[in-house]
């Protein structure tokens, strides 16, 4: 609304900016003036605006800034302490919760969030949107952080393999498939020795968190 648009900007002068004398406020006052436009420009420009007039949107949020600014320096003692009323009641706990802890998973902004990741992610997807954006963490977490990605980015090299070499132990009827297999099992080997020494580290790590430092071969027991 016009009308109120330039009560708006007179009173932010009035109340707030005070950039004007009271005796030189009188043409942006005049608020039914067919001048008022060429009144609130020249305004505009006397208090170092960037904006254009015809950017309204801006130039009030600009002029609001202005006026919080002009504001807090003349009471700044009073508000340097202030505290947002949602905070005063928040506590270390309250700071540490799970962020998400207060999400509406029935928002459609969320849904419609959540779908758009899934997509671009190509995650299948799933009538919870919790679990699609749990699994967009963790695929997030695995593939897309700088260490993946660095790792990712690192070119592995394998050793040739002769096929002919390795004894299937059956044979198919099938060239192909013969080779398949052979692959197929060359594969599988190489997995469980990645479990051996997974489990080896296990072990390790285990034997060190129950050794016992106070051990004295000497003695022939261990502790005291």
């Amino acid at each position: 609304d016009e009308t109120e648009f330039r009560n708006f900007i007179v009173w932010l002068e009035d109340q707030k900016i005070r950039h004007y004398k009271i005796e030189d406020r009188g043409n942006l006052r005049n608020i039914h003036s067919d001048d008022w436009p060429k009144s609130f420009e020249k305004y505009m420009k006397d208090v170092n605006c960037p904006f254009k007039i015809q950017e309204r949107q801006e130039t009030v949020d600009w002029l609001l800034g202005l006026a919080v600014r002009l504001e807090y320096g003349d009471n700044a003692d009073k508000y340097k302490d202030s505290t947002p009323d949602g905070a005063k009641n928040t506590d270390n706990t309250a700071k540490n919760a799970e962020p998400l802890i207060n999400l509406d998973v029935n928002n459609p902004d969320f849904k419609a969030g959540v779908m758009a990741l899934a997509n671009l992610l190509q995650i299948q997807r799933h009538d919870d949107y919790l679990v699609m954006l749990k699994a967009i963490r963790i695929l997030v977490q695995e593939r897309l952080t700088q260490d993946a990605i660095a790792k990712a980015g690192q070119a592995k090299e394998g050793l040739p393999v002769a096929l002919e070499k390795h004894i299937l132990g059956f044979d198919t009827g099938d060239a192909v498939l013969n080779e398949a297999a052979q692959i197929l099992r060359l594969l599988h080997i190489e997995e469980l020795r990645e479990l051996q020494t997974k489990i080896n580290e296990a072990i390790v790590a285990v034997q060190a968190i129950i050794a016992d430092p106070k051990t004295d071969h000497r003695l022939g027991k261990v502790g005291r």
